[in-house]
């Protein structure tokens, strides 16, 4: 029986220093699994959904408003195919909704990996990343790769404007520990976009520039004192910080134990914390385990960055 698996890891947007234009995928360093996986597997009749893990419940009860199956129909038009029948589509769902951790992301990305895989790799990367941002864009309210393209490619992406150069990896330090901590609140992407302003000023606008260009400076050169100065947010942080319930007072807490950097990721609610060794950032999580934890279903996982990206299998 032919099937085909992709499992697409979970993804920081922004990085604290690269608001919309930078993202980083993670993988828990126990080997949990912290992402999305999507099975397409032989079946008879028409095209079925059947959705499984800890937060399959948390997704729409209706097959034909789940991401996973409108990217499989997209994919189809976008390279000329005739909608896919014959066919069991599985999602396996492993990041909670609203997390911060590119949710929706890691969806998008596996359905499109794993339907790509059925029909033998017909899209480019390229396409791929193309179509990624858009149904990524359904969800979020606007096109943007910061998420899609860390969990496609693995490690940390560069967002590029420049066609066929879609994204740019950049070296990461690999004795870097990521603390990500998820809160258990969900917070809707498009609600938190809607807290920043329209307008920034010149100030503000210049440093952000500095920051990021100081920041991929130092990750070409391996310069981690200077990488670490610069891993803060002025751009959304300001404006986000009050709408994520303990996120201050879990930063505070966080500094306390002199953490490397620490910031939101993505949108929020999941703060992370980095670290350069492993016993601080098992303080960390500790800390972050006893009190920044709220609702059901919060977690803390000590991670590295993913390198491997969205990984597919056939059967």
């Amino acid at each position: 029986m032919k099937q085909v698996v992709a499992y697409a890891p979970a993804s920081m947007g922004n990085v604290s220093v690269g608001f919309d234009l930078l993202g980083a995928a993670v993988a828990p360093i126990d080997g949990s699994r912290l992402g999305d996986r999507v099975t397409i597997s032989e079946s008879v009749g028409e095209l079925g959904l059947h959705c499984e893990g800890p937060w399959a419940h948390k997704l729409p009860l209706e097959p034909k408003d789940n991401i996973v199956l409108q990217c499989i129909e997209y994919y189809c038009q976008q390279m000329g195919f005739e909608p896919l029948t014959n066919a069991m589509v599985t999602l396996e769902k492993n990041l909670p909704v609203g997390s911060g951790l590119g949710s929706s992301a890691s969806s998008v990305v596996a359905a499109l990996c794993a339907v790509d895989g059925w029909f033998d790799g017909a899209a480019s990367q390229s396409q791929l990343l193309h179509m990624m941002g858009e149904l990524e864009g359904r969800i979020s309210g606007s096109v943007h790769y910061d998420n899609v393209a860390p969990s496609y490619l693995g490690g940390m992406q560069l967002m590029s404007p420049v066609a066929g150069k879609e994204c740019l990896p950049l070296p990461s330090f690999d004795n870097w520990y990521w603390v990500l901590a998820y809160s258990g609140v969900s917070i809707s992407t498009a609600k938190m976009r809607a807290l920043m302003p329209t307008d920034i000023d010149m100030a503000t606008t210049i440093e952000y520039a500095q920051n990021l260009a100081g920041f991929v400076h130092a990750c070409h050169r391996q310069d981690e004192g200077l990488a670490l100065a610069l891993l803060k947010d002025c751009l959304a942080e300001p404006y986000r910080a009050e709408a994520i319930p303990g996120f201050t007072d879990a930063k505070a807490q966080l500094q306390l134990l002199d953490v490397a950097a620490c910031g939101i990721s993505g949108s929020g609610p999941t703060v992370f914390a980095v670290t350069k060794d492993l016993e601080t950032a098992k303080s960390a999580a500790q800390k972050l385990q006893d009190t920044y934890l709220q609702g059901e279903g919060g977690f803390v996982h000590i991670c590295k960055l993913d390198t491997q990206g969205t990984v597919v299998e056939k059967k």
